[in-house]
């Protein structure tokens, strides 16, 4: 690293080189800023592969109001109305501010914005670029952005191990490369590392996107909320590659349908069909497969001769795989797709400790409750990004400590994890699986060791799982297959998992004692 920690004294520290790290830096400018990626920019960031697009009502037949209400009936219950209310206010606006940054989102031949229907969505809403990517196009720009900003100190492959907290107050951020440990003294700190999908043996996320930030924060003694809720996409391409490609759910907005071997539209007499939720649809997908049938997205009719326009990069891996989806039915299964739980955060981005916020799919704003509406991800880290900096720029400078840290943890490898969270927290869970889980993951989390963090991120899921006692949106429980009357958002410290899965742990009796 040729430049000198010295020079960086002070500075806030964005962690995370997505959308949301990278729009955070962007809206902090002139303010000097370090931003760390512990890979070179986009190569891991979920951002990239994103295909939907950003959900936003810029629509003549539109408004927030419908935008709002479409949000709120996807998240079963447990939005945060104010903050969602807030947020899709806020997203016209940042399409015109990506597109000021040199977003080429797709128009129409006047000039208008060329609009898609998702699942769940009342009216066509969600902004593309170049038809399938979105995501690619817009990292493009936020990178080629970035890197032009001279007051953004960027630090590629370079990873946050762990924030130092004094007091409840972030006092700096022990980070490591190829060339050691050391040590960003600053009392400002954004997590914008994405999301979980990596603790799963299948997902739609780069193997990379784990829950470092989420181990981050909780490391550091922050609360975390709503963790038990895990999104997974239907329509993952169903072959050996991981991360499993994703079939954007504009597909089915085009008319493309759901069958099985027999030709049968298994979805055809649900409420909303295809278009229903993302948590229906997936569970769906999930019973009909496990009734011993092989699930298809058939798009044969419609978009038909057009897919491959319509939709490049997807016919692009599907050619691959020796499919034409204008001829032959594409396989699918769900897949890990999205994490609406995390850190727990106020408008501002602000966590439970002082100098830490939290961006992105890593935050908890209360926009997605337990079922995160289509294409509201990317619009929530663009329009969020711009409060975190604001709210920053308010705090300014302050007293640093430097601590006597220890060295930096082993490298995180989260291979020993992923089978448990695999068969314990899946589609379908019950009160059995989930404790078999906890029972795995409780000693990883308890080690530092190469799993702990992947393990203490899954036990703080696992547990909100078990306390969860009642099925909504991404979390259905089998044995709780009822929606309580009540939402009430969950709330997690590391500390309260690590006692409540003791509890559950020491309770097993012992072969001798069950004798007696």
């Amino acid at each position: 690293m040729s430049t000198k920690v010295s020079d960086l004294i002070g500075c806030p520290v964005i962690i995370g080189g997505g959308a949301a790290g990278l729009m955070t830096a962007l809206e902090l400018a002139p303010e000097p800023v370090v931003l760390l990626s512990k890979s070179p920019l986009g190569a891991e960031a979920s951002s990239m592969w994103a295909q939907g697009g950003l959900a936003a009502a810029v629509g003549d037949d539109d408004t927030p109001a419908l935008h709002l209400a479409d949000t709120i009936a996807a998240g079963a219950g447990l939005c945060d109305e104010a903050a969602t209310c807030r947020i899709v206010d806020a997203a016209p606006a940042a399409v015109e501010r990506l597109a000021g940054l040199g977003v080429a989102f797709d128009r129409r031949p006047d000039g208008g914005w060329r609009l898609g229907l998702e699942a769940a969505h009342g009216r066509n809403r969600i902004v593309h670029a170049t038809g399938d990517g979105t995501g690619r196009e817009i990292m493009r720009a936020l990178i080629a952005a970035v890197r032009r900003s001279p007051s953004i100190t960027l630090l590629e492959r370079v990873e946050a191990r762990r924030l130092l907290v004094e007091d409840n107050a972030v006092s700096g951020v022990l980070a490591s490369n190829d060339g050691g440990w050391f040590i960003l003294p600053t009392n400002r700190v954004v997590i914008a590392t994405g999301g979980i999908g990596g603790l799963f043996a299948d997902s739609t996320n780069p193997s990379g996107c784990f829950g470092q930030g989420l181990a981050l924060a909780a490391n550091a003694g922050a609360e975390l909320s709503d963790l038990e809720f895990v999104q997974f996409h239907p329509t993952a391409f169903d072959g050996p590659s991981r991360p499993m490609p994703l079939l954007t759910e504009a597909i089915r907005g085009d008319g493309a349908v759901l069958i099985d071997e027999t030709g049968q539209r298994f979805m055809a007499d649900q409420p909303g069909a295809e278009l229903a939720p993302r948590d229906i649809v997936a569970r769906a997908v999930w019973r009909h497969r496990a009734a011993g049938h092989r699930t298809f997205l058939d798009a044969r009719q419609n978009p038909g001769a057009d897919f491959a326009r319509r939709y490049p990069v997807i016919s692009a891996f599907c050619k691959m795989a020796g499919i034409d989806p204008a001829s032959d039915p594409i396989p699918i299964r769900p897949a890990v797709h999205y994490h609406m739980g995390g850190i727990a955060v106020d408008g501002e981005g602000r966590s439970s400790v002082q100098g830490l916020w939290a961006c992105g799919e890593a935050a908890r704003t209360g926009l997605h409750g337990a079922n995160r509406l289509a294409s509201n991800s990317l619009m929530e880290a663009i329009v969020c990004a711009r409060w975190v900096a604001e709210s920053i720029e308010g705090v300014g400078a302050g007293p640093r400590a430097m601590l006597n840290a220890e060295a930096a943890p082993p490298p995180s490898d989260p291979s020993a994890v992923r089978p448990i969270l695999t068969q314990g927290l899946g589609v379908l869970r019950d009160n059995d699986g989930i404790k078999r889980a906890i029972r795995s993951l409780y000693p990883l989390a308890r080690k530092q060791g190469a799993a702990s963090d992947a393990a203490l991120v899954g036990l703080m899921i696992a547990v909100g799982a078990i306390k969860r006692e009642e099925s909504r949106g991404g979390h259905f429980r089998t044995d709780f297959p009822d929606t309580a009357p009540t939402a009430v958002p969950s709330s997690l410290t590391r500390t309260e998992a690590l006692v409540a899965a003791r509890d559950i742990v020491e309770s097993v009796p012992t072969a001798r004692s069950a004798q007696s």
